[in-house]
């Protein structure tokens, strides 16, 4: 998919993979066990530290990435690296942390991040792409983590828009992520962090926003696939997808981002009530994703109405 190929068709095995002898898409994955009781167990295996040297070996030295760094604790991976963008650090640089004190989502609302217990990182990312265009990573970031985690576990995910992760039979909130533009020459860099819940007990959750449940791939019955697996799925295919919408200049149409967001989106088609940052509220029916990655939805008065912002609780149950 690089070079330029769709976005839309974002597998997470290349034509080439495929064809190389044993390459079993499912090899080092999850089994999905049902949990015996509420709250999930966690394993060894979902709270093994990382290894910096096998990630680096996946990632950089496959030319996937630049630059990666694991750390034990930190504040927020998104803090740290939009520092090290300002300071000149390269593209395609990647920052994860096995805890973070600090961590935050969308409107400064804290993430729990407790040590060993998600995957919290931040890519940084300087795509020589008009500045309008660059509110696409993190929905493509969205999709991305939808169809890594869906393959590599069996878990059934989708995004609430503009980028929540929802996962499982009842559409918790198991990941999110944040993306920020970074000023700085010759073009501005954008941090994209992801917060991924994979072994949190439920009583290490907070309800999510609009009463959305919170959830972990261990509570949806996730044991044995480990943080670096999902790591290593995650960022090896965020960079091909990146990389053709980057040679796509950008465009959501012509590099597919646009029809692959739609496809897992849960959203759409779900009536919903928008809180929207001027302190208003919009209530209709979600219908579409625009070429700018706004929400458009249908008022009661039949008008369409785009949202480029807002927080979005879908007033339904999702189907």
């Amino acid at each position: 998919m690089a070079g330029g190929c769709p976005i839309g068709s974002v597998a997470l095995l290349t034509d080439v993979e495929r064809s190389q002898p044993g390459s079993d898409r499912r090899a080092h994955v999850a089994h999905v066990t049902p949990l015996g009781h509420a709250g999930g167990v966690t394993t060894d295996v979902l709270r093994a530290p990382l290894r910096a040297e096998v990630l680096r070996e996946q990632l950089v030295e496959a030319n996937r990435w630049v630059r990666l760094d694991v750390v034990e604790r930190t504040g927020s991976t998104n803090t740290d690296l939009a520092g090290a963008a300002r300071a000149g650090a390269p593209d395609r640089s990647v920052l994860i942390a096995e805890e973070q004190t600090a961590g935050r989502g969308r409107q400064q609302r804290d993430w729990t991040s407790p040590k060993g217990a998600g995957l919290y990182l931040s890519v940084l990312l300087r795509p020589p792409v008009p500045a309008q265009r660059v509110g696409w990573l993190p929905l493509l970031a969205g999709v991305v983590l939808a169809e890594v985690i869906d393959e590599l576990t069996g878990v059934d995910a989708a995004v609430k828009w503009p980028n929540d992760l929802l996962v499982g039979p009842r559409r918790g909130k198991c990941a999110g992520i944040l993306a920020e533009v970074v000023a700085t020459q010759p073009e501005p860099a954008v941090v994209v962090g992801v917060g991924l819940n994979v072994s949190h007990r439920q009583e290490e959750l907070p309800v999510g926003p609009g009463g959305l449940p919170a959830t972990s791939l261990a509570i949806e019955g996730v044991t044995n696939t480990s943080r670096e697996h999902l790591a290593i799925g995650f960022l090896r295919h965020l960079a091909t997808a990146e990389a053709a919408w980057r040679a796509a200049n950008g465009d959501a149409e012509s590099s597919g981002l646009r029809a692959a967001y739609a496809q897992v989106c849960a959203t759409i088609g779900q009536e919903v009530r928008v809180a929207l940052p001027d302190g208003g509220e919009l209530r209709g029916t979600a219908v579409d994703v625009d070429a700018d990655g706004r929400l458009v939805v249908r008022d009661a008065a039949g008008e369409l109405r785009a949202v480029a912002a807002g927080d979005v609780v879908h007033v339904r149950p999702l189907e």
